[in-house]
């Protein structure tokens, strides 16, 4: 009987040696979750009043306490601050990790150091999920250029401009108070230019109550800088007492570029401008065209939102990292690879975006590390070690009474 119970003792032993060795192997593994050895003691079924027959292992528990967050400076590199597994997939079966070293195939494919490819999903523009999981493919492909369909402009107007004496001519300053330019993409992606003129036509009304108007001339220029027609009259500004725009906020610039693009057809939206006493001066300037531009790289959001870069400012929002959470984190089954399988125990993955339900936020350019404490752990590899020890007493211990017996 002693030696059944020695036994059990010794593999006990050797199994809480096993677990604590995985965790000191693991203690640099990006996202590893330690474990610990859990026992439950063996009685005979048919006695209450008998010693015990030994020990045998009920499970092995998963800490899945937070680990440290690491700065690598890559974008790639995802860390789930909080609750949550990052989902991965290969070969049609999904796996769960912690570990967010991520990377792009050369198609773009957004994959794990195995080449387990990361899921996600489509996500709208507040950031909720609006797709099924599925896989997250970046375009790495250089992006063509938009041409430009409205520009929005707001100037401060001087209320001390002098009105012009003579006809307007882009040759000569006096004919005008103000320019500026403003870039106007074509449909190649070519930038080109369209110089705007503020001349004042008026120093007042009818009735002398109003400040009098601006007449706004544009002249589209090529990328070389070439003058594309002639000067076009745009609109003319109108504007209160108290310096606020009255009328002639809103314009069509029409431009044939001769170029080989497209003609375009502008709006110009100048609601903005105001008029006082201070020199001119633009205060915001949109446009929502752009030329063309290579992939730079991705950016990753603390809502898991991936969304590539381009060299032309632009972004491309791709879709959301999914992130994975269970009723029972105990259930989840270890796979190689730093990787754990859903199981019966663990209950079905609920998949959302980061943020959402009880799922964690994403930190990009960071790792999660290990949260094994080393110190700890040698001090469970010592303790197992003395239980190893002293079954191994009792075990030669009882080999020698048998032997006794045999002699006699």
């Amino acid at each position: 009987m002693s030696l059944n119970t020695a036994l059990s003792g010794l593999m006990g032993a050797q199994d809480g040696l096993n677990v604590a060795a995985n965790d000191l192997a693991n203690a640099s593994t990006v996202g590893f979750k330690s474990g610990s050895a859990l026992f439950r003691d063996i009685y005979p079924a048919s006695s209450g009043n008998a010693p015990g027959q030994g020990v045998s292992q009920q499970a092995i528990e998963q800490n899945f306490s937070q680990g440290t967050l690491d700065t690598t400076g890559n974008p790639l590199d995802l860390a789930v601050q909080g609750n949550g597994f990052f989902v991965v997939s290969k070969n049609g079966q999904n796996y769960y990790t912690r570990d967010g070293a991520f990377q792009l195939s050369p198609s773009g494919q957004m994959q794990n150091a195995s080449g387990m490819a990361v899921l996600g999903m489509s996500t709208g523009a507040n950031g909720a999920a609006t797709g099924a999981l599925g896989t997250l493919t970046v375009p790495t492909a250089g992006q063509t250029g938009k041409a430009t369909a409205n520009v929005g402009l707001s100037a401060a107007l001087n209320a001390a401009d002098s009105v012009a004496t003579t006809p307007f001519n882009t040759g000569n300053p006096a004919t005008y108070d103000e320019t500026t330019s403003v870039v106007a993409y074509d449909s190649l992606g070519n930038a080109n230019h369209v110089q705007l003129y503020f001349a004042r036509s008026s120093v007042s009304s009818a009735s002398g109550t109003l400040p009098g108007s601006w007449t706004v001339y544009a002249q589209p220029q090529n990328a070389n800088g070439s003058s594309v027609g002639s000067p076009q009259n745009l609109t003319t500004l109108k504007f209160t007492s108290t310096g606020t725009l009255a009328s002639g906020g809103a314009a069509t610039l029409a431009v044939n570029w001769g170029n080989g693009a497209s003609p375009s057809n502008i709006a110009f939206n100048l609601a903005g401008t105001t008029l006082a006493a201070q020199p001119f001066a633009v205060n915001g300037l949109t446009n929502d065209g752009y030329g063309p531009g290579q992939f730079n790289g991705v950016s990753v959001g603390g809502n898991g939102t991936v969304s590539a870069t381009y060299s032309n400012g632009q972004k491309k929002s791709i879709g959301a990292v999914g992130l994975a959470s269970f009723v029972n984190n105990q259930g989840l089954l270890p796979v190689s690879g730093n990787l754990y399988a859903s199981s019966v125990t663990s209950g079905q993955p609920v998949v959302n975006v980061p943020g959402a339900g009880v799922n964690g936020s994403i930190v990009s350019g960071s790792l999660e590390q290990s949260n094994v404490q080393t110190s700890n752990e040698l001090v469970t590899l010592l303790r197992f070690q003395e239980a190893y020890q002293a079954n191994t007493s009792v075990l030669q211990t009882d080999q020698q009474d048998m032997q006794k017996l045999l002699t006699l």
